[in-house]
């Protein structure tokens, strides 16, 4: 059974309490935060205020993912957030391998992200020390994008590293994410699902969830 991360970016920002209970109610076994900056990524959303604000209505939990440059500037904030996950981009810092730790002190899980054009060689050195691996499958920035089907090589590749090597990460993919995506990378060894159209758009949002947790 698929874990899945229901991608707030796709809520109604007027709304988030409201809508993290409704995702909460119907099942989803995480809330997935995406902090945009609009320099590492052409959008801007939300930051660790907001996410804060959030915490009265908590009851899974938050996995920050934080598309931003320099993201080592911020891990606390988002950590005294809420954040119980703290996922970052190999692409967007100098010194990855001490940002994970950086992250872990702070007592979060760390997990690093891929955009769809890198290889898994930029984090080969860090497999043994990450929490999470996220294999994004559209270019970050928005949501609602088709899912970029070259990228399930890659999730492919990632589960036979983990095999062979016998690490503990889980491997997690985002963007895309649907009825029928989702069982695709299920099956190829991906573990979290994360979804924001496919879930927040859909009439029975129970139901939406449902179908990726039977992944």
């Amino acid at each position: 059974m698929a874990t899945v991360s229901a991608s707030m970016l796709s809520c109604d920002f007027s709304a988030m309490g409201r809508d993290l209970e409704r995702i909460q109610i119907a099942g989803a076994d995480m809330a997935h935060l995406d902090i945009m900056d609009g320099a590492f990524v052409p959008n801007i959303t939300f930051g660790a205020p907001v996410i804060k604000k959030l915490l009265p209505f908590k009851k899974i939990p938050f996995e920050s993912h934080l598309m931003i440059e320099n993201p080592e500037r911020y891990i606390n904030d988002f950590r005294d957030a809420g954040s119980d996950i703290i996922i970052v981009h190999a692409e967007a810092t100098r010194h990855l391998d001490r940002l994970i730790s950086q992250i872990k002190e702070t007592g979060a899980k760390a997990g690093v992200a891929l955009n769809p054009a890198t290889p898994l060689s930029a984090v080969s050195e860090v497999l043994g020390n990450i929490d999470i691996l996220l294999l994004m499958t559209v270019n970050p920035g928005f949501g609602g994008q088709k899912f970029i089907s070259y990228v399930t090589e890659k999730v492919s590749q990632a589960a036979k590293i983990r095999n062979d090597k016998g690490l503990s990460f889980l491997i997690e993919t985002d963007g895309g994410i649907d009825g029928t995506t989702g069982p695709a990378v299920a099956a190829l060894g991906c573990d979290i699902l994360v979804s924001g159209s496919y879930i927040f758009r859909s009439p029975d949002v129970k139901k939406a969830i449902d179908s990726l947790k039977n992944a």
